[in-house]
């Protein structure tokens, strides 16, 4: 029998299988491996997405981005807590997820094309200080990646060491990109253009 939990729930059962719906709409299922009622963390394990059943992903929910919990399968018996779980750890993770979601939903109200938004991701991933401009994208509050995103988009005060680096790291985003979509028989333009299947006939 399935069990409802409001967002407010106070307690998730080690070893229960529950369902969250997010305010992105993703559906995600898994077992409960921990949940922090204070800053509201449920830590998930998933089937893994790379279809391997040795394999599992470990994903962390703020339930705060959730619009219903529910509870599809109570823990037989409550599993001893890891002695090794690293809160500081978990914390800082999920802050950073938080701050993701956080800056990709500035993205989407800004009408920011999926182009700009992976650069922007690819980014952040070696540099902390990103945020948007509107559509433009600043880096260390010095550089101003414009549309479409090209190297030639990025503009600066002056021809600094950290517009040389931002344009290199757009470069190399441009290079993968097209890489992965001629690997996939993807064909796109590096300039935010929407993905156009390839026939083998063409």
């Amino acid at each position: 029998m399935k069990t409802t939990m409001a967002e407010s729930a106070e307690y998730f059962s080690v070893g229960s299988i529950v369902v969250c719906k997010t305010c992105f709409d993703e559906t995600l299922e898994g077992e409960v491996m921990a949940f922090d009622p204070q800053s509201k963390i449920l830590i998930l394990k998933c089937p893994s997405t790379s279809g391997k059943s040795s394999l599992n992903d470990i994903r962390m929910v703020n339930l705060s981005f959730v619009g219903q919990v529910e509870v599809t399968k109570e823990a037989a018996t409550s599993p001893a807590i890891p002695q090794a779980l690293n809160l500081n750890r978990l914390t800082h993770r999920a802050k950073n997820q938080v701050e993701e979601k956080q800056k990709l939903l500035a993205a989407m109200a800004a009408g920011v094309s999926p182009e700009g938004q992976r650069l922007f991701f690819t980014i952040n991933r070696t540099i902390d200080d990103v945020s948007w401009d509107g559509k433009n994208i600043l880096v260390m509050k010095e550089v101003l990646i414009s549309p479409p995103y090209g190297p030639e988009n990025c503009k600066a005060q002056s021809d600094s060491q950290a517009l040389k680096h931002v344009r290199k790291v757009v470069e190399k985003h441009i290079k993968d990109q097209l890489l992965l979509q001629q690997t996939s028989g993807i064909v796109t333009s590096p300039t935010g253009i929407e993905p156009t299947p390839v026939s083998p006939h063409s």
